[in-house]
């Protein structure tokens, strides 16, 4: 069972915000189609190619911090500040991720919904998720977060 108290309290799951984002963003598209790319365009090709990218990236940060033994899940303790592998280069790859995925699919699919569904969701995660951890992080981990912070971007 989660230590609740040492957690960061998002307001939502980030797996569960990027379910809805998907689900909102494909009954749109069933219910008022909204393609957005010209029909001639590799939209498989590509939506395919950023969605393995942005697979591989969530695969590596998961990777990077289990290792580092940390836990991935918000409900669960942060035991480390990880610096290695993705979290070289940005605070939140799994995050980018999720993102990225929306993107790779919303070309994929040819539906301007889950792109439009994106904006909600970076949101979410932005404000009810990245802001809560930064400050759990901080209160947590003090100078090492700080620090940590002040050398590696947010998101890119």
């Amino acid at each position: 069972m989660a230590d609740t108290a040492d957690t960061a309290h998002v307001i939502i799951r980030p797996p569960l915000a990027l379910g809805l984002a998907l689900l909102a963003g494909l009954a749109l598209d069933w219910l008022i189609p909204l393609p957005f790319l010209p029909s001639d365009f590799p939209k498989g090709f590509l939506g395919a190619l950023v969605f393995l990218l942005a697979l591989a990236l969530f695969a590596w940060a998961i990777v990077t911090m289990t290792r580092a033994g940390s836990n991935v899940p918000t409900n669960r303790p942060t035991t480390t500040i990880v610096e290695s592998g993705p979290y070289r280069f940005t605070r939140n790859p799994i995050y980018l991720g999720m993102i990225l995925a929306l993107i790779g699919l919303s070309i994929a699919f040819n539906g301007l919904w889950l792109l439009v569904m994106l904006v909600p969701f970076a949101l979410v995660i932005r404000y009810g998720v990245v802001a809560r951890e930064e400050v759990y992080l901080e209160r947590k981990f003090g100078d090492v977060y700080c620090s940590y912070r002040s050398r590696v971007r947010r998101w890119l």
